[in-house]
């Protein structure tokens, strides 16, 4: 498939880098300026759209604390990854194994903490080391098939989405799974063409990569959309070259099976519950009782549609629109059908489908499952807004894109740091316990623990490091006596009254969100005659 190249052509117009050839004779007094304009017109506005948007999240991925429950609940596994030295179990907390995901985005963090120390940014930064991988390859692989303007449209659209943006920056396994996927497609099809290692190399390290960050699923999503593919398109091309089956998949048994048998081995039990229960009860049973970390995330069959629309939001508002333009008249229907006779554009609208396909009839889902097909819708969005005749080309200024796309995908990026700021002011508007411990550190004696009632929340233990514990009601009278000097306990807000009168605990010290923190007093108060 021929790719198309966008580059100037020598007597192109002054205005394809957004200046006027109107403008007016240079004095001396305005060389400077001239040459600022031009130095700066050399970075198109793509591209600063792009460093914007990375330079917001890495400001949000150090100022935003975690957020309970499933942020800090990966980060603190990953704390005690890097903590204990222990690569190959995940822990859930000390002495309880966590068999719910294999270990790959676990030990990018952990390393992570290793390397740049213990602190917010960098347990997040592999997230966004791996969304910036899949931004590449999407982009390379747009290049190469569409041309670069739709390699730039590409690019804008899955960076500018909700999901993929709030997920570069969060210690979520899902950017994992999606650099795996994008990797393991773009890879086949350029292996197809001329069956280089490389893309050897890429399709099968793809799938190694899908296993170690989520498991048979990466496999199982990439096996359907190649099938369907092929399915799809049957009249084969005789100058498709041979895929070496057989090395590439003892290259994927040689980089995942040591894990899962040392796994194993470690803590028996973990591959019948990660197989059976992980990837066959959870979805077929919506209100799967088998979780061993939590609850069932149970919601109506075709929920993940819902999902799709919000994750790629504003984007998803512009392929309804497009699609609906495209559906009015007898002609555009026919160009549209014209168009999905390309075998690239049938695979994008595989691999955009694929998980709402996929998680229709699941009915325990989460929002971020729908990750591993945004680039393939944003390919093939773009394609739709970048193709000849259309009205995002060569507008003067945009390097060929239409600044009204250049301001939608200002959106989301703009409005999360203005969140993001007005949370950094005041964090506790999020369910974060980072204040909280905060204030038990800097006031508290070496000798009075930090409790919280019945549960402890996923953000308390990461940023006290473990060094929180958990009392029911009914052990509260038992602590009074065992710390001479008391303790300190964190009570959902609409419990404090009743648990200060049961302790005897004067106002709270501190509040947020959801919890006030009391300083218990001893039963008998230091220094006092024991009757």
């Amino acid at each position: 498939m021929s790719a198309r190249r966008i580059s100037r052509p020598s007597n192109a117009p002054c205005s394809w880098y957004g200046t006027s050839c109107k403008a007016r004779q240079p004095t001396p007094a305005s060389t400077p300026k001239r040459h600022i304009m031009r130095m700066h017109s050399k970075v198109p506005a793509w591209a600063w759209i792009l460093l914007l948007a990375l330079s917001v999240r890495l400001v949000l991925m150090a100022l935003t604390p975690m957020a309970d429950n499933s942020e800090p609940r990966y980060a603190e596994m990953a704390r005690l990854m890097a903590a204990s030295g222990d690569w190959i179990t995940p822990w859930f907390e000390p002495g309880k194994p966590f068999w719910g995901k294999p270990p790959l985005a676990f030990w990018m963090s952990a390393l992570s903490l290793q390397v740049f120390g213990y602190s917010d940014l960098a347990v997040r930064l592999p997230s966004l080391l791996a969304s910036i991988a899949t931004l590449a390859l999407l982009f390379n692989w747009s290049r190469h098939q569409f041309g670069l303007q739709t390699a730039r449209m590409a690019a804008l659209i899955y960076a500018s989405s909700l999901l993929p943006f709030l997920m570069a920056g969060a210690v979520m396994l899902d950017p994992w799974l999606a650099l795996a996927i994008t990797l393991s497609l773009t890879a086949y099809t350029r292996l197809r063409e001329d069956g280089r290692l490389i893309w050897h190399l890429g399709f099968f390290g793809g799938l190694s990569l899908g296993l170690l960050a989520k498991g048979p699923l990466a496999i199982v999503l990439v096996s359907l959309i190649l099938l369907a593919w092929h399915i799809w398109c049957r009249s084969p091309d005789s100058a498709e070259k041979p895929i070496r089956w057989i090395p590439g998949l003892l290259l994927v048994l040689a980089l995942t099976l040591p894990w899962y048998i040392c796994a194993e081995i470690k803590t028996p039990g973990f591959l019948r519950y990660f197989l059976l229960g992980e990837h066959f009860a959870r979805f077929v049973d919506p209100g799967w009782q088998g979780d061993l970390y939590g609850s069932a995330h149970r919601r109506p069959y075709g929920s993940i549609w819902l999902d799709a629309m919000l994750a790629a939001f504003p984007w998803s508002l512009v392929a309804i629109w497009l699609l609906g333009t495209n559906l009015r008249t007898h002609a555009l229907r026919r160009a549209l059908k014209t168009r999905l006779a390309d075998p690239a554009i049938r695979l994008l609208l595989l691999w955009s489908l694929s998980t709402p396909v996929f998680f229709s009839l699941a009915g325990n889902i989460l929002w971020t499952y729908v990750q591993p097909s945004l680039p393939g819708f944003a390919i093939l969005l773009a394609i739709a807004l970048s193709r000849p005749g259309s009205r995002t080309a060569g507008l003067p200024g945009t390097m060929g894109l239409h600044t009204g796309y250049l301001r939608l995908a200002m959106l989301v990026p703009s409005v999360t740091l203005a969140a993001g700021l007005i949370i950094a002011t005041d964090p506790d508007l999020l369910k974060t316990e980072r204040s909280l411990v905060a204030y038990h550190a800097a006031h508290s004696l070496p000798s009075q623990p930090l409790y919280y009632l019945d549960a402890r929340p996923f953000s308390a233990r990461y940023y006290a490091r473990e060094q929180v514990l958990a009392a029911s009601s009914d052990e509260l009278a038992d602590l009074r006596n065992r710390y001479p000097a008391g303790y300190y306990l964190a009570t959902p807000r609409q419990q404090a009254d009743a648990i200060r009168l049961q302790t005897g605990a004067p106002p709270p010290v501190f509040s947020n969100r959801r919890f006030d923190l009391l300083q218990v007093p001893p039963l008998v108060p230091p220094g006092s005659p024991t009757p």
